[in-house]
């Protein structure tokens, strides 16, 4: 998206190729960008700001609701006519949220009730520039609303009431807009310079944490196990997992330690650990949003009650990940309860299995069932695996190649 609105050609290394990056990718040809491969890398030729044209058809936007939120922001403030729509688990998720800031800026939204997709978006011929304060911590809430102010006059401002993770922030830097933070109270004041012009700036993408999660996690259940992810993002408002896992007891190995594109990354080794329970604050949660599904695994093996406190959020991912992750532990025989916004997973150091996983068409309730069976006394089964793509298409590959047993049923 950044490359989409640069002016040159930015090239992107390391990307992750899930299908939410395809189709990501497809929507921006569709508004204009020239986007090509090279080898192993992504060749992106920017329209600039304001230089984005009308698509021709609907943007489909599969199962990635970051790509169709931050979308949104982008479009509000260009001055064109938009439809956009998803498959069937991101046409069930709610879009007001983006929406109704996004408003303010002069744009129209039309949607199905409950702001869901398809959504029709008439972008502002005048934009203005919003001041925005979240009603509760959203990284994607609040990249929307400054990828807005990218064609706004004047100053965009967002407030967050707990600090998220700020890729977005670093990104715009990075590409040459002019960002600044401010701490506010317990949270950050966000202030961008709008009408910049972006500068294509090449891009190395780190390894995803939420995706390094369940091959550290398998490698932490399994005895005798040691597995080392190379190039990991350790940008420290996405790293609450790493922290709350050194807390039960896991041990954790952070080498070569670095920059790169403005981002901390460094090589992760997970050993193989004897887990304790674990109380998880719920100010943690926007560092580590993704990956509850995968830590209540881990838990179930911990021999103790955890309680992973203020998951509000997990409610609206691509299914009610919460209810989900609950019903994907107590099948499997885990006793599991869920009190207001908490989970407490009652751990006892094994994980009976032997259940099948209703994964809701989530990618990532998908990859936690199949890890927490590299565990259990009796296989794992899901219903479906197709959706790992969305995030993760090399999933199945890496984990069996790392000894993992995971067969087609």
């Amino acid at each position: 998206m950044f490359g989409a609105l640069a002016v040159g050609q930015t090239r992107i290394t390391g990307l992750l190729e899930g299908e939410d990056v395809l189709r990501t990718a497809a929507a921006m040809r569709a508004l204009g960008a020239e986007i090509s491969r090279e080898g192993a890398d992504w060749l992106v030729s920017g329209r600039g700001i304001g230089g984005l044209v009308e698509p021709k058809d609907v943007l489909d936007m599969g199962n990635s609701g970051t790509a169709a939120r931050l979308l949104a922001g982008i479009l509000s403030t260009h001055p064109l006519y938009a439809v956009m729509t998803g498959d069937a688990s991101l046409r069930t998720r709610p879009m007001s949220r983006v929406t109704v800031p996004l408003a303010q800026t002069g744009a129209q939204f039309f949607a199905r009730e409950g702001g869901r997709l398809p959504l029709t978006i008439l972008g502002a011929r005048d934009p203005m520039p919003l001041t925005y304060r979240l009603p509760v911590a959203s990284a994607q809430v609040k990249s929307a609303v400054l990828l807005a102010g990218l064609n706004a006059p004047g100053f965009t401002e967002v407030e967050e009431p707990e600090p998220t993770r700020d890729h977005s922030e670093n990104m715009l830097r990075h590409f040459g807009a002019e960002v600044t933070v401010t701490q506010a109270g317990a949270g950050r004041h966000i202030r961008l310079k709008g009408q910049p012009e972006l500068r294509a700036a090449d891009v190395a993408v780190p390894g995803d944490p939420s995706s390094a999660a369940f091959p550290v996690a398998a490698a932490l259940l399994v005895p005798g196990s040691a597995v080392t992810i190379a190039n990991v993002g350790l940008n420290p408002l996405r790293t609450g997992l790493f922290l709350t896992l050194r807390e039960m007891g896991a041990k954790l190995v952070v080498e070569n330690q670095r920059l790169q594109g403005g981002e901390p990354v460094g090589d992760l080794t997970a050993h193989f650990s004897a887990l304790r329970p674990v109380d998880v604050p719920p100010e943690r949660a926007p560092s580590m949003i993704d990956e509850y599904p995968v830590l209540a695994v881990l838990c179930a093996a911990a021999n103790g009650t955890s309680r992973l406190r203020g998951l509000a959020e997990l409610r609206v991912k691509e299914s009610d990940r919460l209810a989900a992750t609950a019903a994907l532990l107590r099948v499997n025989g885990v006793n599991v309860e869920i009190e207001g916004d908490d989970l407490l997973v009652h751990g006892t150091g094994e994980i009976p299995g032997g259940g099948l996983v209703e994964t809701h068409m989530d990618h990532r309730l998908a990859m936690s069932a199949l890890v927490m069976g590299q565990a259990a006394r009796e296989p794992v089964r899901i219903d479906d695996a197709s959706f790992i793509d969305t995030s993760f298409p090399a999933f199945l590959k890496l984990m069996r190649g790392l000894g993992a047993e995971m067969v087609a049923a």
